[in-house]
């Protein structure tokens, strides 16, 4: 039998779609609830292959329902939680920032407000059988702004969220570290670098580019493709966060990165030289002549890197993958889901 009941929120989407399956198996006495809304960006075939496990129970429902979540900790009274719901698409956030204040501010209040009330006697003292209960917060190097050319994030790097995607998770990490100084909740937080790998939503930069190399359609690029990000495989990202919630110090927070730095240009370059060479184009041309340059989004951060150091040397995390290895997991999970 399950010996802890995790809730993890947003486990239909990308990042804890992955993550779900690798906690289950290194863990297989934990008994999983995923709570999603199934917005867009979920997606239950994600976890189709966990459908016969009897330690994982899927949930739909809304962080935004305070009321909901009460019922629902009552119910499985959670040892743990993992907090992956979000929305996070920057474009969407441009064009309609509401969504992005309603779910990854106030939905992540009314988590940690239920999670608190059901584990705390009162202020720093925290009820019997709760004592290891823990809140894992998952958040994005986003909140710390746009780098120059040089430097790197770290965990003590002012936040300068530029975008209201950015900005709404900044504020979901101050209620997270709130409650830590506050109340003394059990909380850690993570903030990663870009995530890729199998999973992703369509609509983002890596799964774009294959999609659309393979449809012969333009590939578009944003303004003039040397924005820089720190690509992260997924994978390594799901160990780390597993890692900071096991071992990890009670109100920390932990970049966790790739050290992987690698701009658009590259990315499409790259992608387009994979896919020649796995499944090249009936018409004999190189997908890179599908490369399109389209207007630039606006408040578009410039670099993005981060320091891993502390959860390397604090958690002895190791990222396994380093770009060139993980792309071609990815383009080849994608051949398989758009060509298969």
């Amino acid at each position: 039998m399950p010996n802890k009941n995790i809730l993890v929120t947003g486990g239909a989407g990308f990042i804890g779609s992955n993550f779900i399956p690798y906690y289950l198996e290194v863990h297989p006495k934990v008994h999983i609830i995923n709570l999603d809304l199934l917005t867009y960006a979920g997606d239950p075939e994600n976890l189709k292959e966990l459908e016969a496990n009897p330690n994982y129970t899927f949930v739909k429902g809304d962080i935004r329902n305070y009321s909901f979540l009460e019922e629902l900790f009552n119910t499985y009274d959670f040892d743990g939680v993992f907090h992956f719901a979000a929305e996070s698409h920057v474009d969407n956030s441009i064009t309609g920032p509401k969504a992005f204040i309603e779910t990854n501010v106030n939905g992540t209040f009314n988590l940690i407000e239920v999670a608190r009330k059901k584990w705390m006697e009162a202020p720093f003292k925290v009820k019997d059988g709760y004592s290891t209960n823990r809140f894992h917060h998952v958040s994005t190097d986003e909140v710390y702004g746009s780098l120059g050319k040089t430097g790197l994030f770290t965990e003590t790097t002012p936040y300068a969220p530029n975008s209201p995607y950015s900005a709404s998770k900044a504020s979901s990490d101050f209620l997270v570290r709130a409650y830590f100084h506050t109340y003394g909740l059990n909380v850690v937080t993570t903030n990663c670098s870009n995530n890729y790998g199998p999973k992703q939503h369509n609509e983002k930069l890596i799964p774009t580019i294959i999609r659309k190399a393979l449809r012969q359609e333009p590939i578009p690029i944003y303004g003039d493709g040397k924005n820089v990000r720190d690509w992260l495989y997924v994978l390594d990202h799901c160990k780390g966060i597993a890692l900071a919630y096991q071992q990890g110090k009670a109100g920390e927070t932990y970049n966790i990165g790739g050290k992987n730095e690698r701009n658009n240009l590259y990315i499409v370059d790259k992608i387009c030289s994979i896919l020649d060479d796995q499944q090249p184009a009936a018409n004999g041309t190189s997908y890179k002549e599908l490369i399109s340059f389209v207007k630039d989004r606006p408040g578009h951060d410039q670099r993005y890197a981060i320091d891993a150091t502390k959860i390397e040397t604090e958690l002895k995390w190791q990222a396994d993958e380093d770009f060139e290895s993980g792309i071609l997991k990815t383009v080849d999970w994608y051949l398989e889901k758009y060509e298969g």
